[in-house]
């Protein structure tokens, strides 16, 4: 028998979600105003144990309203890190502000020390607002990207948030169900501790509705005005009155039925994530050349995808791997390409990028799916050990 195609990250269907979408079929509540989608925001907040949550229809427009809502206009700059998908980036030029590039640290996520150097030394406070010494331009905020679901330095970033008046907008796309589990934040989940925190529910992610995206704050404000921009902005329900330009980025009930179902399973799949990635790291330590990107242990993470570093020692290199695997039925995938990198960010100021390209050369991702088997991993580090 041939092997099996054992596929990336791909959805766990396998609780109520078929018995949700039909009742939501069945009642003919199929778009934007069906009752599952106020219920999903409802768990969704809870969960987390935030205020309130906010659905859209992706995690892009979610950081597009996120950084809309914390003030950022097209006049701002707003400090981005270079390494992570370039979906966290665009909602920044959507508005018509700028990028600055920021390295990354050993997690993935955004080096503090250098985002603390920059704030420190190529800006200046002047009544209030952080100036950047190069462009001018007011930086309004600071978009954080919690990796592959490894939390970031949240602590040291809100210091530096209040230090230099920055809004700080939390992309946890990757990092639903991670929380700190000690220090001052201990038991505040990803997505909570900024001004306002996105989640995504793409196909790859740990639940999923296909598509779709939430909004999260304990700020009530934000939250409102969050509401009414993903809603056309209607100051008048009946009379289709519009205040301000709004978008149509609301959650459609299919899709909130299909992520109630999925949220009940979360911490099921993030058990069966962590199993599997801890046998995959138990079994990779004996090679010589791999290792797996750990996940800090001042939080409980979700697990959502493992991070192979290849160094020197092993015979591969990064695409030689993917190419390998693949040839394997087994699918793999380097990490993204850095955005400072790419055509339409190429003219943006970047801050002493340097460990962002190291991993960039050096990491793969491997199947983390919560369906994945044991004998799936067993075939996978199978394949690692004796390279063709």
């Amino acid at each position: 028998m041939s092997q099996k195609f054992i596929p990336l990250s791909v959805p766990n269907l396998k609780g109520r979600e078929l018995e949700y979408v039909t009742h939501a079929v069945k009642t003919e509540w199929v778009s934007t105003g069906g009752p599952y989608v106020n219920e999903f925001e409802e768990k969704t907040a809870t969960y987390v144990n935030s205020k309130g949550a906010v659905s859209c229809q992706n995690g892009t427009a979610g950081l597009h309203i996120a950084l809309q809502v914390c003030g950022v206009t097209k006049d701002d700059e707003v400090i981005v890190p270079t390494l992570t998908f370039i979906a966290a980036v665009n909602p920044v030029k959507y508005i018509g502000a700028e990028p600055v590039f920021m390295d990354c640290d050993d997690s993935l996520a955004i080096d503090t020390n250098k985002l603390l150097e920059f704030c420190k030394n190529e800006c200046r406070l002047v009544d209030g607002r952080l100036i950047n010494k190069k462009t001018k331009k007011h930086i309004r905020a600071v978009l954080v990207v919690h990796v592959f679901g490894n939390m970031a330095d949240m602590e040291k970033i809100m210091e530096i948030a209040d230090e230099f008046n920055l809004q700080v907008v939390e992309d946890a796309t990757e990092a639903i169900g991670t929380y700190y589990t000690k220090g001052k934040y201990k038991d505040r989940h990803a997505g909570t501790i900024g001004n306002v925190g996105v989640y995504s529910y793409n196909g790859n992610k740990i639940i999923t509705t296909g598509g779709g995206g939430m909004i999260v704050s304990d700020d009530d404000k934000l939250l409102k005005r969050a509401k009414h921009l993903t809603t056309q902005a209607k100051s008048d329900e009946i009379y289709y009155t519009h205040d301000e330009i709004g978008y149509n980025y609301r959650m459609t009930n299919l899709q909130a039925a299909l992520g109630l179902a999925q949220l009940e399973q979360l911490e099921d799949f993030i058990k069966t994530k962590k199993n599997n990635y801890e046998l995959y790291k138990e079994k990779i330590k004996d090679i010589a050349g791999l290792s797996l990107l750990e996940f800090k242990d001042n939080t409980r993470s979700n697990y959502w995808f493992y991070a192979l570093n290849i160094d020197k020692e092993y015979p591969l290199n990064r695409d030689e791997v993917i190419k390998y695997l693949s040839s394997k039925k087994v699918q793999a995938r380097p990490i993204w390409g850095l955005i400072n990198e790419q055509k339409p960010y190429l003219n943006n100021q970047t801050y002493k990028i340097k460990k962002a390209k190291q991993y960039l050369e050096h990491i793969v991702n491997i199947p983390c799916s919560s369906n994945l088997t044991k004998e799936d991993i067993l075939y996978i580090v199978e394949c690692l050990k004796k390279p063709k």
